[in-house]
């Protein structure tokens, strides 16, 4: 394997660990608990994994003498920066209980394990993968284990392997079915723990036991590092407003973060507009608004950051992608009907079909955006918003509204756009000091909560604002995060995002703040990740998690 020179200086970079797991471990049950919302559902549909105890691990003088353990470990959905270091923290975890242990990873996701794909990892393999970005050490996959004749087909080769718990590292669906998974196998006395461990940059998998998912950190400061340089690069030419949308479909944290981070002239929270009811007409307004100010002042260019999903939370919009889901569902008559005809005639027929209100949102959109809608669904069935151009669809109509206040003498400035969306870019960079720690700890976590026979629970690591050492180890039941939703027309138990809190102090930092970063010159220029140097520098936490716990 070849390596870079950072590659190198970081494979010897020995991530920290709370205290508590460091030595041996004691094992203390809190309070039993109960899902967030729809008890008496989740109830009945996990009676073997439901009410179980929050678990916190604590320092102890007396040894415990743990048996063998062989894990396999899986990882699923979208790559968010540490996950290499969740393998490193489980295979060290199981080697200090025995030396004996041995994790077996599952190849390109869920789907290896189904498959029977599978590699063991060993110290040499793992050694090139200490402290780096991507999930290319066994591959990811977005397979969903939602069936019993995936669970049993699973089942063989863990017991083939003799694998007594499995740890799937991923996002609120893969988590969810991870729990659904460790109550089958607890159902049937199958001898095999399910833990999870909290993955997504987005961040929408946080609540007071999980204070941050995996990778967001690292991605976060990776897109703060580009803005920065844009707003550099803005505040240089001064001649262009560049719209910059954000990965970030149900929640806006990372937008906000960026925010945080780099203090852009505008800022948009779906959250907010879907608080407000805002229509996309008036957020066009606001931000023509701002744009008329600056340009007053003599400032032609401006940045502003857009969530990725924002267009789902505008109420007609969110009306219109509601109908076409139906619409355009795959299989449908009107789908296959659409699919059929010329291209040239697909956007004036599907709109006959659409509701009066929804037809005319959908005549008003540039062609561009209107055809971005129509294009195949995920696998949930909804439209693709990471391939909706947002940042362009709301350039252009606030061209089009200063073009209105030109001739009304409202505006006597230039606008020249530049649009950029920043998503794969952080996914799989080297992680952030924050994040090598953090997953470092929350596999080695996951380690003990195997040793101590659990299962259903997943992996958490808190108080992370103060330093590694003093971090909290320990375990949340996995249904104790449920609701019920509903998904392909049926009410299933879904982890519950964490959407931005419009209450919260991160977002009240912004909305005090919001109005002197639109017109004064403050902003920030955050720079690219540090390894080396002051702890304040390189192993600071994102400004979400300081305002939220209260350290800024």
């Amino acid at each position: 394997m070849i390596i870079s020179a950072l590659q190198k200086a970081r494979a010897e970079y020995q991530p920290k660990l709370p205290k508590s797991l460091t030595g041996s471990v004691k094992l203390v049950d809190g309070a039993a608990t109960e899902s967030v919302a729809d008890q008496a559902e989740i109830k009945e549909l996990f009676p073997n994994t439901y009410g179980m105890p929050l678990i916190t691990f604590e320092e102890t003088d007396g040894a415990t003498d743990y048996p063998a353990v062989n894990v396999g470990v899986i990882l699923s959905g979208g790559q968010a920066p540490g996950g290499h270091n969740v393998i490193s923290g489980i295979f060290d975890g199981i080697k200090k209980i025995n030396a004996d242990s041995k994790l077996y990873g599952f190849l390109g996701g869920p789907g290896g394990l189904v498959d029977h794909k599978y590699i063991e990892i060993t110290a040499g393999y793992l050694n090139g993968y200490r402290n780096t970005g991507g999930f290319d050490i066994i591959g990811s996959g977005r397979t969903k284990l939602e069936e019993e004749a995936q669970f049993d087909k699973g089942l063989e080769i863990l017991k083939e392997l003799n694998i007594n718990a499995l740890v799937i590292i991923g996002g609120d669906d893969s988590n969810t079915n991870a729990c659904v998974l460790a109550e089958y196998y607890a159902a049937k006395n199958a001898g095999v723990q399910v833990i999870g461990c909290p993955k997504t940059i987005d961040g929408d998998l946080k609540n007071e036991m999980i204070e941050a998912s995996f990778g967001f950190d690292t991605a976060v400061k990776v897109y703060a590092e580009l803005i920065g340089n844009i707003q550099r690069d803005a505040n240089s030419a001064k001649k262009y407003w560049h719209f910059v949308k954000l990965m970030g479909r149900s929640a806006s944290h990372i937008g906000l973060e960026a925010a945080l981070q780099t203090q852009p002239n505008i800022t948009l929270i779906s959250e907010e507009v879907a608080e407000k009811k805002q229509t996309l007409d008036e957020i066009v307004a606001y931000m023509a608004d701002i744009v008329a100010k600056r340009a007053a002042e003599g400032n032609n260019f401006g940045v502003a950051l857009i969530p990725e999903g924002l267009i789902e939370f505008v109420p007609e919009m969110k009306a219109l992608i509601a109908e076409l889901n139906d619409l355009l569902a795959e299989g449908s008559a009107i789908e296959k009907e659409f699919k059929m005809m010329k291209k040239s005639h697909r956007l004036a027929w599907l709109a006959e079909q659409l509701t009066a209100e929804s037809a005319a949102v959908f005549n008003s959109l540039p062609t561009g955006i209107a055809t971005q809608l129509t294009l195949d669904r995920d696998p949930h069935g909804n439209v693709q918003v990471s391939l909706i151009e947002t940042e362009k669809l709301l350039g252009e109509m606030v061209k089009t509204k200063l073009a209105e206040m030109k001739e009304a003498g409202e505006f006597k400035g230039k606008f020249g756009t530049q649009y950029h969306f920043f998503g794969y870019e952080g996914r799989c960079a080297a992680p952030s000091n924050f994040d090598a720690d953090y997953c470092y700890s929350l596999g080695y976590n996951a380690a003990f909560l195997i040793a101590e026979g659990k299962t259903g629970y997943m992996s958490s690591v808190r108080n992370t604002t103060a330093p590694a050492e003093e971090w909290i180890a320990g375990g949340v039941p996995v249904t104790m995060m449920m609701n019920m939703e509903k998904r392909h027309g049926h009410m299933k138990p879904v982890i519950q995002k964490a959407l931005v809190e419009l209450d919260g102090a991160p977002f009240k930092f912004l909305l005090e703040n919001r109005e002197k970063w639109a017109f004064e010159p403050d902003y920030l220029y955050p720079g690219p990740i540090q390894y080396w140097g002051p702890s304040e520098v390189c192993d600071r936490t994102t400004v979400t998690l300081q305002l939220e716990q209260g350290k800024k």
